[in-house]
C-alpha cells in the first residue's frame, strides 16, 4: 500500500471515531437538556411530559415539552404547557408558551 493511501485510510477512521458519541454521552445530554429546560420554564412545579426530538444536526436543535402550573395569581394555579428548543451547539434552551401544541387534560 502507497504511503498516501494509508494515510487517508487513517484518516477516515480517526475522524470516524471522533465523531462518535458513547451511550453515556447521549445519556448526560439528555440530562443537561431537560435540567436547562427546567431552569428556564416560566411554569412551577415543572415536569417533562415528552421525549426529546433532536433535529437534524443542520438544524441543531433539540426539543421537548414541559407541563407545570401557571405561578400568577390570576391564573389560579392553571396547568400549562411549554416547548422548549435546546440549541445544541451553545448548550442553551429556549422556552415559548405551548398550550396549544398538546391538548391539556381538565
Amino acid at each position: 500500500m502507497r504511503p498516501i493511501n494509508l494515510i487517508l485510510l487513517s484518516l477516515v477512521f480517526t475522524s470516524y471515531s471522533a465523531h462518535a458519541s458513547s451511550e453515556a454521552a447521549w445519556k448526560k445530554n439528555d440530562q443537561n437538556l431537560k435540567t436547562a429546560c427546567i431552569k428556564v420554564s416560566q411554569l412551577k412545579n415543572t415536569k417533562v411530559v415528552s421525549d426529546i426530538i433532536s433535529f437534524d444536526d443542520q438544524v441543531g436543535y433539540s426539543a421537548l415539552v414541559l407541563e407545570g402550573n401557571y405561578p400568577q395569581a390570576h391564573m389560579k394555579n392553571k396547568l400549562g404547557r411549554e416547548l422548549c428548543l435546546w440549541q445544541r451547539a451553545k448548550q442553551k434552551a429556549f422556552i415559548a408558551e405551548a398550550d396549544t401544541l398538546l391538548k391539556l387534560k381538565k
